[in-house]
C-alpha cells in the first residue's frame, strides 16, 4: 500500500538502496491537491448516535479535518432521514468530499443517503469493509452504527475509509471496478 510504505518512510527515514532522508530534511512533506481537498467532511448522526458522531468528530479535528455537522447534536434532535439528506446535499454540492453518517445501524443513514445521485454510502461493521467499500466501490459516506460500533474501532474504520483510494490494492482489477462504478451510477430505474 502507497500510503503505508510512506508513513513508514517519513517515520524511520529509510528509503530504498539504504539512504536515510527525514521529513524534517526534507522541511516536511508537501501535501498535495487531493489530501487538501480530502480536509472536509461532513457528518450527521441521529439521537441514538450522537456519542459515537461525538468521538469521531474529536479525532478527526485533531488529525486536522474541516467537521461540517448538519445532524443530531446533545442539544438538538434530527432525525437520520433528514441528517442523511442535509449531509448528501453537501456532498452533491462539493462542500465535502466524503460523509460519515451515524445512526443505531447505520443503515438508515446508508438508505436515504443513497436515493441521491452522486452519494454511493456503504453500511459497514468491520474495518476491512471500511477500506473494501472505497476500494471497491468508490463509496463517498461511510455509515457506522451506535448499536454495533466501539469508539476506538469506529475511529479506525474512519482512518481507513478516509485514506483508501479507489481500487487501491487491486490493480488487476481497476478497468474492471472502474466501468462498473460507472455502470452502476447509471442504473436509475424509476
Amino acid at each position: 500500500m502507497k500510503s503505508t510504505r510512506r508513513e513508514f518512510v517519513i517515520a524511520t527515514g529509510m528509503v530504498a538502496g539504504g539512504l536515510a532522508v527525514s521529513a524534517a530534511q526534507h522541511g516536511g512533506v508537501a501535501k498535495n491537491e487531493k489530501e487538501e481537498k480530502m480536509k472536509k467532511i461532513v457528518v450527521a448522526a441521529d439521537p441514538f448516535a450522537v456519542v459515537l458522531k461525538d468521538a469521531v468528530v474529536a479525532h478527526l479535528k485533531a488529525k486536522g479535518y474541516e467537521v461540517s455537522d448538519v445532524g443530531a447534536t446533545a442539544a438538538q434532535a434530527v432525525p437520520y432521514y433528514d441528517g442523511a439528506v442535509a449531509a448528501s446535499k453537501v456532498l452533491q454540492s462539493g462542500g465535502a468530499e466524503k460523509a460519515i453518517l451515524f445512526c443505531g445501524t447505520g443503515m438508515g443513514m446508508s438508505i436515504v443517503a443513497n436515493r441521491f445521485k452522486g452519494v454511493t454510502a456503504a453500511v459497514v461493521e468491520s474495518v476491512f469493509a471500511a477500506k473494501m467499500c472505497r476500494a471497491i466501490n468508490n463509496a463517498n459516506a461511510l455509515c457506522l452504527g451506535q448499536m454495533i460500533w466501539g469508539e476506538w474501532m469506529a475511529k479506525e474504520a474512519v482512518d481507513t475509509f478516509l485514506k483508501t483510494e479507489f481500487t487501491e490494492g487491486l490493480d488487476g482489477f481497476a478497468c474492471f471496478l472502474k466501468e462498473a462504478v460507472q455502470k452502476v451510477d447509471a442504473i436509475r430505474p424509476n
